[in-house]
């Protein structure tokens, strides 16, 4: 009896130790839970280590490599404690991590990559500095999240060979209904870092503050950025922290788009200064949720010294090419108005070097080269934008608004564009929204987070998480290769690396977290 108990103790030990061996010695490349899905994946069976001692190569004269070697050495720190060397080299090494931009396939294209993992190295290779970027978030994901006492990891070998669908692959931040301050705003930027997206919109005016510093206009933060939904204090950037901001950005391969949204949407404005009022009389400050009601005098002269003026200052810190003009919404501006101002904007835009990103509305103008139609809610203004000549950015409401409850449920979040489960926001794809979208046409994706209802980190993270990921999977891998029945597995995976980050995300039903 004795040794029959021995040997059930020994082969219970065996199987734990059987465990235990499969989950600390990863083998199989194609097992990891990788989001956004990558075009292909090789395994070949063995395992890398990484430690906190592992030397980060990159090729050198290339500008940029250097910092981005930083940026992997600096979340690698989060990890473990990592401390190894950075160093420049003229060859590929024999052994380490190396990151070059020698890449010779043309199909990857400035963001694509390879990731190549060995038993002594690992390249990450890309066209152009923002594809070792996101060769690099591979890598990470091949590695826990969070800090751990680990002093090293196995990293399964194979290659990657990974490429986007669409160019364009962002969110929204509305940072005028409620204020976020530079550093939320930083760990906003992360979390598309993350997920390779590379857009961020900052709606930065409407009618309940008005959030960039505007030196020739200093009222506008000063009476109209003293508020936000609800009556708190509000705040704004200062060029400085702006500038703060776009820097941050760009080191993760994020373009900064900033918008100012108008005829409508400006209130804030029209609190701050008597004369862009047909009345010549200020607005009293508003602080509750109400849209439409508002418009610059379009009558007015002065109206476009002002739109001159904040263009060019926003301009002259915005590395990006682009400059959202919004245009939403504006129900009291009648449209015989309406046009004449759009179109004069546009030209505005234009003389100060930047391209022009409007609301689908903008379509009932006659759009100049190379505008954007963001298309939100009226299939009939996209169609007209297209017929115009424009590009699409695809953020349907009823589909990708982050600022849609979940279910009835939520507290947070809105209703109006209906319910936005875990599951609806993913499975769906940009071309077959519309009969006259193709791939030709679409810029890319947005998702928009509107923030009636958010008023800090914490809730801008339950809404964005986990519905962030699937828009970036929307926006970087092939709709033939995505399917909800797979991918709900692979966002299961991800909910420890949420944990792990300390994200207050919201634990889905539709998916079978671990």
């Amino acid at each position: 009896m004795k040794n029959k108990i021995l040997v059930s103790v020994a082969i219970v030990f065996m199987v734990l130790l059987q465990i235990s061996c499969d989950q600390n010695n990863p083998s199989d490349l194609t097992k990891v839970s990788f989001i956004p899905k990558p075009v292909n994946v090789t395994a070949t069976g063995k395992n890398f280590t990484i430690g906190n001692q592992t030397t980060l190569y990159y090729e050198e004269n290339v500008e940029g490599l250097k910092e981005l070697a930083e940026y992997l050495s600096f979340e690698l720190s989060q990890i473990m404690n990592y401390n190894g060397l950075i160093k420049p080299v003229s060859e590929a090494p024999e052994k380490g991590i190396f990151l070059t931009t020698e890449n010779e396939t043309e199909i990857l294209g400035e963001e694509g990559y390879k990731l190549i993992i060995d038993k002594k190295k690992v390249t990450i290779a890309g066209a152009q500095n923002a594809g070792c970027f996101n060769g690099i978030q591979t890598l990470l994901q091949t590695l826990p999240a969070g800090n751990t006492e680990n002093t090293s990891f196995l990293i399964p070998t194979g290659e990657i060979e990974d490429f986007p669908e669409f160019s364009y692959r962002g969110a929204m931040l509305d940072v005028a209904r409620h204020f976020f301050n530079v550093e939320e705003v930083k760990q906003f930027i992360d979390f598309l870092a993350m997920y390779k997206m590379n857009k961020l919109h900052l709606h930065l005016s409407d009618d309940q503050g008005w959030r960039i510093e505007i030196k020739s206009w200093p009222k506008l933060t000063e009476i109209g950025g003293s508020t936000e939904v609800g009556g708190g204090e509000g705040g704004f950037y200062t060029q400085e922290q702006y500038s703060e901001i776009v820097k941050y950005a760009l080191q993760r391969n994020i373009t900064i788009i900033p918008e100012i949204d108008m005829p409508g949407h400006t209130n804030a404005a029209l609190a701050s200064y008597a004369e862009l009022n047909c009345s010549g009389k200020k607005t009293e400050l508003y602080t509750g949720t109400e849209v439409g009601f508002s418009t610059l005098c379009t009558d007015k002269e002065v109206t476009y010294q002002f739109i001159d003026d904040v263009v060019r200052e926003l301009a002259e810190i915005t590395p990006g090419p682009y400059i959202h003009i919004g245009g939403d919404e504006s129900h009291v501006t009648p449209l015989e108005d309406y046009i004449p101002f759009i179109n004069r904007v546009q030209l505005i835009v234009k003389s100060h070097g930047k391209k022009v990103i409007g609301w689908d509305e903008i379509a009932h103008a006659e759009l100049i080269e190379n505008v954007v139609v963001q298309f939100w809610d009226n299939e009939k203004n996209t169609t007209m934008g297209i017929e115009k000549g424009a590009k699409v950015i695809v953020s349907p409401a009823s589909k990708a608004y982050l600022d849609m409850k979940y279910d009835s449920t939520t507290t947070l979040g809105l209703n109006w564009a209906g319910f936005i489960e875990v599951d609806h926001g993913y499975s769906w794809n940009p071309v077959d929204l519309l009969p006259v979208l193709n791939k030709e046409n679409i810029l890319g994706i947005e998702s928009p987070l509107w923030s009636e209802t958010v008023t800090n980190i914490d809730e801008i993270e339950y809404m964005v998480f986990p519905r962030l990921p699937g828009y970036a999977e929307i926006g970087w891998t092939n709709p033939e290769r995505r399917d909800w029945n797979e991918y709900k597995f692979r966002l299961a995976g991800h909910g420890k690396r949420f944990e792990a980050k300390n994200i207050n995300y919201y634990r889905s039903s539709k998916v079978p977290w671990e």
